[in-house]
């Protein structure tokens, strides 16, 4: 299986990123995997103007690094998003590459499951919620499978992800993959 993961965090191995390479271990080298740092793109926000419904192939008229990724996604047969929490969403960064995925282009990825890693700063249950239900509404439109979630609060400082068990549950979610 082709597995691509989203990461939105601009930190280097920071949590997010930490939290991404527990689950590449789980996974166990039975699966293509490639990581993708949407901070390594120059991704424009989508400027809703829907002339992807028009052009031919769908290609988006904005002329930046979204043009690199749609490639991989078009190959990945899983989606793993990641991203560090910021007031109660996904990073910018994560989240203009998300948006650009408003193009008809999309139906012809063959995406089938995905899951989602995130790491938020504050220790409440409902620092999360707001992601995870805009996540549940992406694959149920897209009718894509979900294989799992790890939520990791309470992570305000670098490497503090390494204390919690979110690190053994991202490496039994890839195990399971």
């Amino acid at each position: 299986m082709n597995i691509v993961i989203l990461t939105g965090s601009v930190r280097r191995g920071g949590n997010t990123d930490q939290l991404v390479g527990a689950f590449v271990e789980g996974l166990g080298g039975r699966h293509a995997v490639e990581i993708v740092s949407v901070a390594d793109f120059n991704v424009h926000p989508c400027c809703g103007c829907n002339q992807c419904f028009e052009t031919e192939g769908h290609r988006c008229v904005q002329a930046d690094d979204m043009q690199r990724i749609y490639p991989k996604l078009a190959e990945a047969d899983m989606l793993v998003i990641a991203s560090p929490v910021y007031f109660y969403g996904i990073s910018a960064q994560l989240k203009a590459v998300i948006d650009r995925l408003h193009t008809p282009m999309r139906d012809s990825f063959h995406i089938r499951q995905s899951a989602l890693l995130l790491v938020g700063g504050s220790s409440r249950p409902e620092v999360f919620e707001a992601i995870v239900h805009q996540y549940r509404l992406c694959i149920k439109h897209f009718d894509i499978a979900d294989s799992g979630m790890v939520l990791a609060g309470g992570c305000r400082q670098f490497g503090d992800v390494a204390q919690t068990a979110a690190m053994d549950q991202a490496r039994q979610l890839g195990a399971e993959i």
